[in-house]
């Protein structure tokens, strides 16, 4: 028999600018998806989680919370982006240009944008890509900017599985 390691996720010097990852991934927003979510981050909005409410707005029915989409799409990209991040520098540049609705199916994809040697941790790069989210009719319903110092290969936690 033959044992086979897992996606280990990429190190800093797997990076290349203008590359992109399509995560793969994709998740249907659910009702207990984004009541929960609301409720557990303290959102008093009724627009997520008042059905009735909902229905005399604009929209005729709830709206997904925007940082469940952000917190849905930032884990979709976890596989390919920073698996072995070291800690996350900052979120820029965060537009939501078309609601998401229960039911709504969210996929994603990341382009690297920059990479580049930390000036203060040599063992560490620094990362940025642009990440974008989409439902199921091909909308575009977030993207941003995130900036991440990423693990060199042979470094970090895990260095001793990694060769």
């Amino acid at each position: 028999m033959t044992t086979h390691d897992g996606w280990q996720g990429r190190f800093f010097e797997d990076f290349v600018p203008g590359d992109v990852y399509r995560h793969p991934l994709g998740r249907t927003i659910t009702t207990t998806d984004n009541v929960w979510f609301t409720l557990l981050t303290q959102n008093t909005a009724p627009l997520h989680f008042d059905h009735e409410y909902a229905k005399r707005t604009e929209f005729g029915k709830p709206l997904v919370n925007s940082t469940l989409t952000l917190a849905l799409v930032a884990g979709q990209s976890v596989t390919d982006v920073s698996q072995n991040v070291f800690a996350n520098l900052g979120w820029t540049d965060i537009t939501l240009p078309a609601p998401v609705f229960e039911g709504d199916t969210i996929r994603s994809s990341s382009t690297v944008v920059e990479v580049r040697e930390s000036r203060s941790r040599p063992t560490l790069g620094v990362v940025t890509v642009r990440t974008t989210g989409t439902k199921q009719t091909g909308e575009t319903v977030i993207e941003y900017s995130r900036t991440l110092l990423v693990y060199k290969r042979g470094h970090g936690p895990r260095a001793e599985d990694v060769t």
